[in-house]
């Protein structure tokens, strides 16, 4: 569905600018359940995250854990995507800067993305 594709599209919304999320994963696992719940929901203006958050108890457990996972990694990495990765406009770029930038990154922000990668 047209609405709903783009990984990172998706994960701005859900997270609502959040410094960071798995693209992939967060689609992946959270896909079909924004289909069938928010269907005729257009993205703009916060409307597909108001309707994922309105329907949060009735997702997928999988979907759940990756919003709860990307939100933690979010938090955990603002500072160092900040200080990194300030011109990366999507959750693909913020990944990958993340990524080219490990060395550097702050421990909390090493140990919350070890820990999205082991839930994985």
């Amino acid at each position: 569905m047209k609405r709903l594709t783009g990984a990172a599209a998706l994960t701005a919304l859900i997270l609502s600018g959040s410094a960071y999320a798995a693209p992939s994963e967060l689609a992946k696992a959270c896909a079909k359940d924004i289909k069938s719940l928010c269907a005729n929901v257009k993205p703009g203006r916060d409307a597909l995250k108001t309707c994922v958050e309105s329907h949060y108890k009735d997702l997928s457990a999988d979907c759940q854990v990756a919003i709860v996972r990307a939100a933690a990694v979010g938090r955990s990495c603002k500072a160092d995507l900040k200080a990194h990765c300030a011109k990366a406009k999507n959750g693909k770029e913020r990944t990958a800067c993340l990524k080219e930038n490990e060395a550097s990154l702050s421990a909390p922000c090493k140990d919350a993305l070890s820990k999205a990668a082991d839930d994985e």
